[in-house]
Parts: C-alpha cells; structure tokens; sequence
C-alpha cells in the first residue's frame, strides 16, 4: 500500500462524511483480504449472517465517528 489515496480526513457535510467511512471500511475489507474471488466466494456466507452484519455496522459507525471528529462535527 505505497500509494497515498487518503488525503485528508476533510468532507463538506456529513453525507460525504458518511460515504468517506463507508469507503474506508470496504477498503478495510479489500486490503486485509485482496483476493476478490474468494471476498466474492464469502459474501454469501457473512451477507446472511446477523452478527456479521452488526459488526459492519459497528466498523463503519466507528469510521464515521472518526471522521466526524476530524470535521468538528460540522460546526
């Protein structure tokens, strides 16, 4: 990961805000596994699963927290 594709934790509103931690935790998910024919091959499994799914929520809440913070909330 040598490319620099974040460059700054800045967004215009909330919305973009929340769109930035939704990229973030997907990235997450693509850098930690880069095979995209076995993340395509998981899907189905965790796509079904409750606790899997409240644990995404719970990453991209914690990314949105993150960049609310750097945004000052949007004062």
């Amino acid at each position: 990961m040598s490319d620099a594709w974040l460059p700054t934790l800045k967004t215009a509103n909330a919305q973009e805000g929340y769109e930035l931690a939704l990229k973030l935790s997907r990235l997450a998910v693509k850098f930690t596994q880069p095979s995209a024919e076995i993340r395509d091959k998981l899907r189905p499994v965790y796509g079904e699963d409750a606790n899997a799914l409240i644990a995404v929520s719970q990453v991209v809440a914690t990314n949105f927290q993150t960049i609310a913070a750097a945004n000052d909330y949007w004062k």
